[in-house]
């Protein structure tokens, strides 16, 4: 039924001017503009991400967006350059080793925007 249907996801926000600086600045992402129930969007990679204004912010303790890379190491090398900060983990059976923790068939890094929300990329282990 929703199969061939676009996704939108959706990132609540305290600050709009903070987090467009950081997803326009240190993400790349190319700005969509507003629209008139205040959200702001990009298309991202044939979907849409959609900061909205939550003057509480979130508290979700989980990886809100993950984004599909061709080159994990090199996309971390670029958005460090950018003053992204990575998160490191050491838990059992979970671990980063420089930002990455293996996940059966990915490699995968997370970070947080300045909202807090986590944010993730991610790379498909080819099976072999």
């Amino acid at each position: 039924m929703l199969s061939n249907s676009s996704v939108t996801t959706m990132l609540p926000v305290k600050d709009m001017d903070r987090a467009r600086a950081f997803y326009e600045g240190c993400l790349g992402l190319k700005p969509g503009g507003f629209r008139p129930d205040g959200k702001f969007v990009y298309e991202v990679g044939g979907s849409t991400l959609a900061l909205f204004p939550k003057p509480e912010g979130t508290k979700a303790d989980h990886t809100a967006i993950s984004f599909k890379v061709a080159d994990i190491a090199a996309t971390i090398d670029e958005l460090k350059q950018a003053q992204v900060v990575f998160e490191d983990y050491d838990f059992p059976g979970f671990k980063t080793v420089n930002h990455v923790c293996v996940l059966g068939a990915e490699k995968a890094a997370w970070f947080k925007d300045p909202e807090g929300n986590y944010l993730c990329i991610h790379e498909d282990i080819e099976p072999g």
